[in-house]
């Protein structure tokens, strides 16, 4: 999964040195606003688990996951629901935007600019969809085969070897209990989450085509409400 892990790895690094760390804060928020829906005590939601651990790799404030957690309570608070989009971008490459909404009238139009604006375009619903299967996907800061055997022993239904890392791929009801049990056995997790894994991955080797691409999905991460976004493309072309 080679595509899956370049845009993986690019998301990461703009994330790193991304100045906009409101912004960043203010989508965590809204990941931890939802989950919290399942019962605000992360011991017994796993959601929320994952949620305030991603807000923790991030350094947001304790105070600001507090608040996020207690829009539950909020009755004057804006009620967030979760909206899936999907497109195509250049080379015929399939898109899935996941985004936290108070207003789809406003969220929409957003998404809709920033595929269009860039080369995409967007898709019935469905269309796109079919085409990737939710996951539960870990990253583990390790490496080997011993490591390997750990991870497949804890549950995971596949595990690849990318950068330095493993990949650890999961059924989507099984991603806390595997991530507990690859903590459990000593190995440091640097990231757990849900995600859209592509079925199979359509080759882009053009750099142009990758670089209309990667311009795409960097468009749609800014957009404000939106929360992840998935590709299927394996972006062989050599690209930063």
């Amino acid at each position: 999964m080679s595509g899956h892990s370049k845009w993986s790895k690019i998301k990461r690094d703009k994330g790193a040195n991304d100045a906009k760390r409101g912004a960043v804060f203010t989508r965590i928020g809204n990941m931890i606003a939802i989950a919290a829906r399942g019962g605000i005590d992360p011991d017994m939601n796993p959601s929320l688990a994952l949620a305030i651990e991603k807000a923790r790799q991030a350094n947001m404030p304790k105070e600001n996951i507090q608040r996020s957690i207690d829009r539950v309570a909020d009755k004057n608070a804006a009620v967030l629901e979760e909206v899936t989009y999907e497109g195509y971008g250049p080379g015929g490459v399939g898109i899935i935007i996941e985004a936290a909404t108070d207003n789809r009238n406003r969220t929409l139009p957003e998404v809709k600019t920033a595929l269009t604006k860039n080369g995409g375009t967007m898709a019935d619903p469905g269309s796109v969809a079919f085409q990737f299967t939710r996951k539960g996907v870990i990253r583990v800061k390790a490496s080997g085969e011993d490591a390997l055997l750990t991870i497949l022993d804890a549950g995971a239904e596949d595990a690849v070897e990318e950068d330095g890392e493993i990949v650890v791929y999961t059924d989507m009801k099984d991603l806390h209990a595997v991530r507990k049990a690859i903590l459990d056995a000593g190995l440091e997790v640097a990231d757990a989450e849900l995600q859209y894994v592509a079925n199979n991955e359509v080759p882009v080797d053009d750099e142009e085509t990758a670089r209309k691409l990667l311009k795409v999905l960097d468009a749609i991460e800014d957009c404000d409400d939106v929360t992840a976004v998935h590709t299927n493309a394996d972006i062989i072309a050599d690209v930063e």
